[in-house]
């Protein structure tokens, strides 16, 4: 063919990367690999084979790991972990330089490697996979040189185990390890069972940069592998994977007081505006729903298109898909390779399979590929728009007007990521904040950056990878002494002197009585006090759905939530000596008022301070990460130190745009109580504080398994801290338990509200022409 010819049909030729340097590594190791522990690579024991998903051709035999493995993995980390977490911050970036140099070094490798085990195209894997996981051990090298400066008297966890998908099996190795090693703790990681291979390519760069024996361990596996890690004597677990796996371990854990990040599926809108660059737009959904086949969690998976651009869109996108190249992944002239494996590409089928909209597919060949897939017509309820897909099928639905536009992208139990497009930037910035997700990118799709972090809401999980935020899921929190039962008192007195002032529950701004009718006495150490009511299920749903009706709180000006907290702070000021007795008389302790009015000085002074951050992410324009509120938190209230405690817990709630559901605690619950008058007074609006009374024990699994609440505290002396967790993994929601520990009250450290109290969202900007 000729030049000429060329420029008249612009065909694309073949442009084949070579594979001579991964079968060499392959060669160098017999194709037969074991665990990598304490430094050392294992012999090989009971093997099965990894195949190439493009050709089906064997690659290597890999050992399947055993408890004992895990054992023997956890055991190296642990005599490793004490030397590393005392190694010199600097010593410590050194290494981490090291690896991200080898990795660079070494990217042909890893590249082939990566594109032969998945069969993702080489271009994917050269120009993102690699050069990700370079970027990420580069910039944590710098917070590893800078931990004393940027997490002063931090603590590691310790021993780290780690679960990462078969989708990006490099760059998942590198979001986990990067941060890891450089706050300080050991790992074990297990890589997927179908793409094993550059886990175990990356242990000859762990030796080759100097990390010590035992801070990094890799035992592969299928899931049992993966079970028997996740039941190993570790401190902290990362996971990314599905939803339905995540939802098990949360359940799994429970209780047992182990760090837990999940970073878990998706079903991301990709919203365009009537006015939105139609031909960018287009660029960018083949980026969000095609690159990697799909087979991403931030895919861009369900299209809202603007009725009045509809027709017009879906005939330009359906031109498009038809010069989308599918076919041999190391040809860097491939748009999309094959998918990971012959079983997921059937669930895929099955799934398309399922629906009743219109379906529209490119092609591609035969053997393990999918061609780009187009379905039209659906309505809300289809699977396909609803559940994820995890491949090259993009669900198409419309709207009308911008708040339908954030209903839809909000109608998912996902909150991942989105895109949003429109050349107006009033549009664009008002609509992306409002999508209840964890990344969000205008007019672009899957930018993603070691500085930006990265993670999910609602059943996408909690916890963040990457920059500054991703540094706490791998620093143990400061946890007190065991708590002391509280103290309790007995009476034989029947009958109380005066008029009854059994007070009521406080639900949207009013008293009301509980629903159950019934109620008990609160005994100090001069007898009965008072009454109060005892709350059930009932209760609790009338003051979600007061909380539900009050979510302009979490949309008001930070200005205004510190005055209100300045108002209620004084009013509460104004009756300390009454507090301060009936305080005494159910505990028989000091006076807390003063204590109190400080910490909500402290919380109004919050409001409008915790305000996020710029990111210095490598492209053209910016990334903001903003600190946006869970919604509505239900709190289990503290024994110890009741006022304070409650000054502390209504103060970062409210400061930062929270609801609160407040159980009140049990030994002093009138001190709860007498706070109603107060918030009355104090402009607090009907349905951003509501109180209930009752059993800790009794409430928390309903409070840990409403649907409607999206986090919970627990400070109780009552052990609910397992419950708590084991419940919350119906709907994924966040937690924050004692473990039956107490903290100090009285500390201005208000890291760990403000951790709690809100998830980063990370919009990405770009600008420029």
């Amino acid at each position: 063919m000729t030049v000429a010819e060329i420029f008249e049909t612009m065909d694309w030729g073949t442009a084949p990367e070579a594979r001579a340097e991964a079968d060499a590594w392959l060669n160098a190791h017999n194709s037969v690999f074991g665990h990598y522990i304490g430094g050392k690579r294992q012999a090989p024991g009971n093997t099965f084979a990894t195949t190439s998903p493009a050709t089906g051709a064997h690659l290597a035999e890999i050992t399947q790991g055993t408890e004992a493995d895990v054992a023997a993995a956890v055991k190296a980390a642990r005599k490793a972990a004490k030397g590393w977490a005392a190694t010199f911050d600097h010593d410590r970036a050194k290494v981490l330089y090291a690896i991200a140099r080898g990795l660079q070094k070494n990217a042909r490798l890893f590249a082939v490697l990566e594109t032969l085990d998945t069969g993702k195209p080489i271009r994917e894997a050269r120009d993102i996979d690699v050069a990700l996981a370079v970027r990420h051990f580069y910039h944590h090298a710098g917070h590893a040189e800078l931990r004393s400066e940027i997490t002063p008297d931090a603590e590691p966890w310790g021993v780290c185990g780690q679960i990462v998908p078969w989708n990006f099996p490099l760059l998942m190795l590198s979001w986990k390890i990067a941060p890891a090693l450089a706050m300080g703790n050991t790992v074990v990681l297990k890589p997927a069972e179908w793409t094993p291979l550059t886990a175990l390519a990356f242990a000859d760069i762990c030796d080759a940069a100097g990390v010590p024996p035992g801070a990094v361990n890799i035992v592969t596996g299928d899931g049992e592998t993966g079970a028997a890690l996740v039941a190993a004597d570790i401190d902290k677990l990362a996971f990314t994977g599905s939803t339905d796996v995540g939802r098990i371990l949360r359940h799994e854990t429970a209780g047992r007081g182990l760090g837990l990040t999940l970073e878990l599926g998706g079903k991301s809108p990709y919203v365009v505006f009537e006015d939105a660059d139609i031909d960018s737009a287009i660029e960018g959904l083949v980026d969000a729903i095609w690159f990697n086949g799909g087979q991403v969690c931030c895919a861009g998976a369900r299209l809202l298109v603007q009725e009045g651009i509809a027709d017009d869109f879906t005939s330009r996108l359906k031109h498009r898909m038809d010069r989308i190249r599918v076919g041999n992944p190391l040809d860097k002239s491939v748009d999309m390779g094959a998918m990971v494996h012959p079983d997921h590409k059937a669930n895929v089928e099955a799934m398309l399979a399922r629906t009743s909209g219109k379906i529209t597919q490119g092609s591609c060949p035969d053997g393990c590929y999918l061609p780009p897939t187009l379905v039209t017509d659906l309505h809300g309820a289809d699977p396909l728009m609803q559940e994820e897909v995890f491949g090259p099928v993009l669900a198409m639905t419309t709207f009308r007007t911008p708040a339908e536009a954030v209903q839809l992208a909000n109608d998912t139990r996902y909150g991942l990521a989105a895109s949003v497009w429109s050349q107006d930037i009033d549009v664009a910035l008002d609509t992306a904040p409002k999508i209840r997700a964890g990344v969000i990118w205008v007019n672009g799709a899957n930018m993603l950056d070691a500085a930006a972090p990265f993670g999910g809401m609602k059943e996408s999980g909690f916890g963040r990878e990457g920059g500054i935020v991703g540094l706490q899921a791998y620093l143990r929190p400061a946890m007190g002494s065991k708590l002391a039962a509280p103290k309790t008192f007995e009476t034989s007195q029947n009958v109380r002197a005066g008029i009854d002032r059994t007070p009521k529950m406080y639900i949207g701004g009013k008293q009301a009585r509980p629903d159950g009718g019934y109620s008990r006495s609160v005994i100090g150490p001069k007898g009965i006090v008072g009454e109060v009511g005892i709350a059930n299920r009932k209760d609790l749903r009338n003051a979600v759905e007061a909380a539900n009706s009050a979510k302009g709180w979490s949309r008001s000006t930070g200005h205004m939530r510190a005055q209100i907290l300045y108002f209620l702070a004084e009013n509460l000021s104004a009756r300390a000596d009454e507090f301060d007795a009936r305080l005494s008389a159910q505990t028989g302790g000091k006076g807390e008022t003063d204590q109190a009015v400080r910490h909500l000085f402290r919380w109004a002074a919050w409001a409008d301070k915790h305000d996020g951050r710029t990111l210095g992410v490598p492209t053209s324009g910016m990334a903001l990460a903003l600190n946006t509120p869970q919604g509505n938190i239900g709190a289990f209230a503290a024994e110890d130190s009741p006022l304070i405690a409650l000054a502390q817990i209504i103060g970062a709630t409210l400061a930062t745009g929270n609801r609160l559901i407040l159980i009140a605690p049990e030994t002093a619950p009138l001190t709860a109580t007498d706070l109603y008058q107060v918030i009355d007074t104090s402009d607090i609006p009907g349905g951003v504080v509501n109180i209930l009374t009752g059993s800790h024990i009794d409430l928390a699994p309903d409070v840990a398994g409403h649907m409607d609440i999206d986090a919970v505290w627990s400070f109780s002396s009552a052990d609910i801290s397992a419950t708590i967790e084991r419940e919350a993994a119906r709907d994924l929601k966040r937690t924050w338990v004692n473990y039956g520990r107490s903290r100090d009250w009285s500390s201005a450290d208000a890291r760990p509200f403000l951790n709690a109290a809100t998830d980063t969202q990370t919009i990405w900007i770009p600008f420029g022409t």
